[in-house]
């Protein structure tokens, strides 16, 4: 028997309640702010109070300093490195960096912290520096290699700490890929105040270089939780993934935090970086032969446009942008290719350009 309209709506009005209550909830729970309309002063506990206040946090409470981890895992990024390790120190107590000598799709890598550990001897008493261990060998799937390292970034270091570096309940742990670089403001953010076990740290979200700017919502990563012990803290791949324990649960344990990061994706000074990150996606069908002509890279990435032809991906050209880490505005000249990208060889050091056709190649 067909249902009237008038029926239908006898039938939802029961639920509209319990529905107005997941939206009123929903608000109250995974509200989200914006780190740039806040002032912050970590340096006294007044300051510290409101900061939480204005968030709708409480202030942490402890009888121990809170400390403050930065997990993430190394591939071939040493320039990201570096302007993560000059703009984060001051703000964390610990760098976790995990490497592999295997990229997620199973081709061998070099250690590249081991060869060049000596570039950030000034660092040295704040890096934990884990090589994988037990990398898994019956699954086919790429991505399952790369939860297993995110995951390592936890299992195979935090609970193995000791001395001054034992990490404690209620610290944070920051889940980063290596080119997703949370503001300082928002791990002293973070440091003061109470927040929700999953927090997402939103990028505003450029490619190439910080003169194009991403067209659409900021990037959802990286993620912060609380460390709960070696059982009960939040996995960083489920954390990441927005996955593990009870789903309802969850969507109601988390919080976005508005522009509280950086991230610049694809963002090299070499032509054999931007291949060799190609080769290593866990999603392999962007390592397609057709994506990895040097001459086509050079021409989309002089011109701002997507390297993989996606619907959707396009960016916005920024002429002067302020906006963008410290360290690589105090060395413009050596990350001049993250700040301008116009010219022939698009920034990429290792390409002599030609002009041929219209193209560079």
């Amino acid at each position: 028997m067909r249902r009237t309209p008038g029926a239908l709506l006898r039938k939802l009005l029961p639920l509209l309640p319990g529905v107005a209550i997941l939206l009123v909830l929903n608000s109250f729970f995974y509200s989200s702010s914006d780190i740039s309309q806040l002032g912050f002063s970590s340096e006294t506990t007044n300051s510290r109070h409101n900061i939480c206040q204005a968030q709708g946090w409480r202030q942490y409470q402890s009888e121990r300093p809170r400390k403050v981890y930065d997990l993430f895992m190394l591939s071939s990024e040493l320039d990201w490195l570096e302007i993560r390790l000059h703009t984060l120190a001051d703000h964390v107590d610990y760098f976790v960096i995990v490497e592999s000598n295997m990229t997620f799709t199973g081709h061998s890598k070099p250690l590249l912290f081991l060869d060049n550990q000596s570039r950030f001897p000034q660092f040295s008493p704040k890096i934990i520096y884990h090589l994988l261990e037990n990398r898994p060998l019956t699954s086919r799937r790429t991505w399952d290699y790369e939860d297993h390292q995110r995951n390592a970034m936890f299992t195979q270091v935090i609970p193995r700490l000791n001395g001054t570096q034992t990490a404690n309940i209620g610290d944070v742990l920051l889940v980063s890929d290596i080119d997703e670089i949370p503001r300082p403001e928002t791990l002293d953010l973070l440091r003061a105040c109470d927040f929700k076990k999953r927090l997402t740290l939103s990028s505003r979200f450029y490619y190439y270089g910080f003169q194009f700017l991403h067209k659409g919502p900021e990037w959802p990563h990286p993620q912060a939780t609380i460390y709960a012990g070696p059982t009960k803290t939040i996995l960083p791949a489920d954390l990441r993934n927005g996955e593990g324990g009870f789903r309802l649960f969850n969507y109601f344990r988390k919080r976005n935090l508005a522009n509280a990061s950086w991230h610049c994706s694809s963002c090299f000074s070499t032509i054999a970086e931007t291949l060799n990150k190609m080769a290593s996606f866990s999603h392999t069908t962007l390592n397609r032969e057709v994506y990895r002509s040097e001459a086509r890279i050079v021409d989309r990435v002089r011109k701002g446009l997507d390297l993989w032809d996606r619907k959707g991906e396009e960016y916005e050209i920024l002429m002067e942008n302020s906006d963008i880490p410290g360290w690589v505005g105090n060395n413009s000249e050596r990350f001049g290719y993250l700040l301008k990208r116009e010219g022939e060889n698009a920034g990429f050091v290792d390409y002599v350009a030609n002009v041929s056709d219209g193209m560079t190649n």
